[in-house]
């Protein structure tokens, strides 16, 4: 019986190392890398992962929703991060009315994916929310 051989690699052939010290410098990261033309159209939840020296290894794109909410599974974010041996995570999503005041699922889901994250030892190093002209950081308020 064949069974699949399981292979990880753990190479970052990026030469640009992106060090993240504070919220304004995640927004700009995270704005290079948004499609500007459907910010305020369709939500959407990415996630950037960083080593030990909040160097971003990659970022990755959790999912696309409609207009007023998206799809965010803990488990899926937490195995992309093992995956990437990433030490910590930085969960970022648009709201398309483009108010930057979190909701109550927006909380419930920091609340739930810290508690994740501090049984593997990950780092929740912040929520943002962004909007073209802007965003709001979960960390920046002290509600994290």
């Amino acid at each position: 019986m064949e069974v699949a051989e399981i292979k990880v690699s753990y190479s970052n052939t990026n030469p640009d190392r992106v060090q993240v010290t504070n919220s304004q410098i995640m927004y700009q990261v995270i704005m290079k890398h948004w499609n500007m033309s459907i910010l305020e159209y369709q939500e959407e939840v990415k996630v950037i992962l960083l080593n030990r020296a909040n160097i971003v290894l990659g970022i990755f794109e959790m999912s696309k929703g409609g207009i007023s909410g998206t799809v965010v599974d803990v488990r899926i974010i937490l195995g992309v991060a093992l995956k990437c041996n990433a030490s910590s995570i930085i969960l970022v999503h648009n709201h398309p009315s483009g108010k930057l005041v979190p909701s109550e699922p927006d909380k419930a889901i920091t609340k739930k994916l810290k508690e994740a994250c501090n049984l593997l030892d990950i780092c929740l190093l912040d929520h943002l929310i962004i909007s073209r002209f802007g965003y709001y950081s979960f960390s920046d308020e002290n509600e994290l």
